[in-house]
């Protein structure tokens, strides 16, 4: 990925913890590594297909004096994500805010917080074994599509299948989506599950029926094992239900363990 730097671009502003930073303001530099493809701009010398950075930096200073936070930490989050739901093309931003004028008492050139931020790619299996299931499953859909930060990109057909784990109860209604996303696992789990709860869904049987199961199955190619979730999700190459639809939108999509593809998978767990 190429990148577009911006040093030390100086702003005013009143961000601080303290109530006489907040009222008087001090100034602030801004560096910014932009992440992009500069191929097309490049080839073609147009800048319409690139990010204008004259744009980019007003875009920053009037985000900056036009908020009040208590903490740097907050205005580089904060203004990162607004960049890259802003800019099309930005896929990931290297933000480094420094407060030259830090009242500490103290002699200093700087003190700076350093964040990157970027756009991330996940694949979420969808079920529903109770009342209307589609109308459970395409809420689910619009409901992620509300998510600040958040993108569906591709939503596969929905297949009817058996219950899994030796539970009586009522044909599933499955299917995968693409989300392109600016959250961090553990956040979108949450949102995941709140979406759940609003379905009315009931976890008191494992494997039992519910209203809707929302499961994050991969996450760009991140390993992750923690008490609360396992990326790639432990189970999803056992699964008819989840390989099939996955197949369908990300064929050639790689399990970052296994190592095989997503129609390796589904080929291998048919035979």
């Amino acid at each position: 990925m190429d990148i577009i730097r911006i040093r030390n671009l100086e702003v005013f502003a009143k961000h601080g913890a303290y109530p006489e930073e907040n009222v008087l303001g001090q100034k602030f530099l801004v560096t910014l590594d932009m992440h992009t493809s500069t191929r097309k701009a490049g080839v073609k010398d147009d800048l319409s297909e690139s990010i204008h950075y004259g744009e980019l930096c007003h875009f920053v200073k009037q985000f900056l004096e036009a908020h009040v936070y208590k903490l740097i930490e907050t205005v580089a989050e904060q203004l990162a994500m607004e960049l890259l739901l802003e800019f099309y093309g930005l896929e990931k931003v290297r933000l480094v805010i420094a407060k030259p004028w830090a009242p500490i008492g103290l002699p200093l050139e700087t003190v700076e917080v350093e964040i990157e931020r970027g756009w991330h790619t996940a694949y979420i299996a969808l079920g529903s074994n109770l009342g209307d299931k589609e109308a459970y499953l395409r809420q689910a859909v619009l409901d992620l599509k509300q998510i600040r930060g958040c993108s569906v990109t591709e939503v596969s057909s929905f297949i009817l299948t058996a219950p899994y784990g030796n539970v009586e109860q009522e044909d599933f209604l499955n299917g995968c989506l693409e989300l392109r996303t600016l959250l961090m696992p553990e956040e979108l789990l949450e949102h995941l599950q709140e979406i759940e709860q609003n379905a009315g869904r009931n976890r008191t049987i494992h494997w039992g029926p519910r209203t809707l199961d929302l499961d994050l199955l991969l996450y760009d190619d991140w390993i992750l094992d923690t008490a609360d979730l396992q990326i790639p999700h432990g189970e999803m190459h056992k699964r008819e239900f989840v390989l099939k639809p996955l197949a369908e939108i990300a064929p050639h999509l790689r399990h970052p363990v296994r190592n095989r593809t997503v129609a390796e998978l589904l080929e291998r767990l048919e035979r």
